[in-house]
């Protein structure tokens, strides 16, 4: 019997070490394994996919903020150059017309033609074209700085254009006016003391003008050309 437990012993004795070296070669096989993970490379996200931390988002701050001061120093620098490009010239009507006159005063306008209320016509054209073009303002006789006066000299209508049955297609209506512009003591303000004005319009009877209505297109464009003669010659 003592053989047989021999044999028994030993075998174990060999099962154990076998067992344990099986155990050994376990660990082995895993710590290579786990060693071999960690020496993948894992790929890292792009830049502009991560999150801007503190520290990589003070630089591009400091970007913008440089970049804006640049702008606002440019801007600045034009407007400088802009201001001292233009500091001889002004903005507005008023500096058009003459500093030391404020007030003017337009009397009915005197008219040498048949034709009735021309001249009454003509003077309230000229009153809405000084209030709307310039920085006159209208006033009486008694306070004005001014006076602009006015005289309808001649009104002339003849046929332009006629047809074979000598019937008008064309007609013209032509006004010659002489026009100042004067102060209380008499002193012609304008640079050409007296203004004679020779201005005509055309109609077309067919087209459905009339006679009314060319006269009022030539009254607004002779207002236009008077307070036109009142700027300040440059």
């Amino acid at each position: 019997m003592k053989p047989f437990k021999d044999l028994r012993k030993r075998q174990a004795v060999q099962y154990k070490h076998e067992a344990q070296a099986s155990e050994r070669e376990n660990l082995i096989f895993g710590e290579r394994q786990f060693a071999g993970r960690r020496s993948v490379a894992i790929p890292k996200p792009a830049a502009s996919a991560l999150p801007l931390t503190t520290a990589s988002a003070l630089p591009l701050t400091a970007l913008i903020s440089t970049k804006l001061k640049s702008g606002l120093l440019v801007c600045f620098a034009m407007t400088v150059l802009l201001h001292l490009g233009c500091a001889g010239y002004h903005m507005g009507n008023q500096f058009l017309y003459r500093s030391d006159i404020r007030t003017v005063h337009v009397p009915v306008f005197e008219s040498d033609s048949y034709r009735r209320f021309l001249g009454q016509r003509m003077t309230e054209a000229v009153i809405k074209q000084i209030e709307l073009t310039t920085p006159l303002t209208i006033a009486d006789p008694a306070v004005a700085d001014s006076f602009v006066q006015g005289k309808i000299i001649r009104d002339v209508k003849r046929t332009a254009v006629e047809d074979f049955f000598d019937e008008p297609r064309v007609v013209q209506v032509q006004w010659l006016l002489e026009v100042k512009w004067v102060d209380r003591a008499g002193t012609p303000l304008m640079e050409r003391q007296l203004l004679r004005i020779n201005n005509d319009v055309d109609f077309i009877p067919e087209g459905g003008q009339s006679m009314a209505t060319a006269e009022q297109e030539l009254i607004d464009r002779i207002a236009r050309q008077i307070t036109g003669q009142m700027e300040t010659p440059w």
